[in-house]
């Protein structure tokens, strides 16, 4: 495993707000346009995610195209986590991101942390859509007393997480419109040079990304 982590000096307080940001297309991108153009999606997102989050000086560890983060508090990690998206929302040579975040205790170990708030905040991100934040009880709660956007989505279990926990959509960024989403790389219009040689159907980014699509449609499900 990949550690970027920065020491987490003056953490050892018992809570942490923990969030997981990825790039919903990222195997993909490898997968069709090649090992050097994913290579060079992520090291852009690498300086994004730094460039974004230098104010608030997190400690950063890197998980392939996965960076986790952690937070003092939810309302800072929602300041934070608002500036980071609202990048990559605006950046047309990145995919969408899926994120989760949670906050509760945790075990700090050496420059990581453990324990079921991380572990939740990850089970989070790999159930978001791409585009789309998803988060805890204590999370929603602060984003709502800032007047952002949320979203109740009822209680579900998780894999490998005792009970149900509530979840929420919140909403730092524009939402995508399904539509617009090539389903291959999950990247959003508007696209640089390419639009669909069908008339009607999804719409992609590339020539690349419709070819995969029509070879194998059931590998690359239509976001809804």
């Amino acid at each position: 495993m990949e550690a970027d982590m920065s020491p987490t000096t003056g953490f050892g307080h018992r809570a942490a707000s923990v969030a997981f940001v990825d790039l919903a297309g990222f195997s993909a991108i490898a997968d069709v346009h090649g090992d050097a153009a994913a290579i060079a999606v992520l090291e852009l997102f690498e300086d994004m995610v730094r460039e974004a989050l230098s104010e608030y000086e997190p400690p950063i560890k890197w998980i392939g195209d996965e960076a986790m983060l952690a937070f003092r508090e939810p309302q800072t990690a929602v300041q934070a986590l608002g500036a980071l998206l609202q990048a990559c929302r605006r950046e047309p040579r990145l995919p969408l991101t899926r994120a989760g975040l949670n906050h509760g205790p945790v075990i700090r170990r050496a420059t990581d942390l453990f324990g079921s708030t991380v572990n939740i905040a990850a089970r989070l991100t790999s159930l978001a859509s791409p585009g789309q934040l998803l988060a805890t009880e204590p999370v929603a709660m602060a984003a709502a007393a800032k007047g952002i956007r949320t979203r109740d989505l009822g209680k579900m279990a998780l894999r490998s997480v005792r009970g149900e926990v509530s979840l929420y959509e919140i909403e730092l960024a524009p939402s995508p419109d399904p539509a617009w989403i090539d389903p291959v790389c999950k990247m959003h219009a508007p696209y640089a040079a390419y639009r669909r040689a069908d008339s009607d159907g999804p719409w992609f980014c590339s020539l690349r990304c419709e070819e995969a699509y029509r070879r194998s449609p059931q590998t690359y499900p239509l976001p809804r």
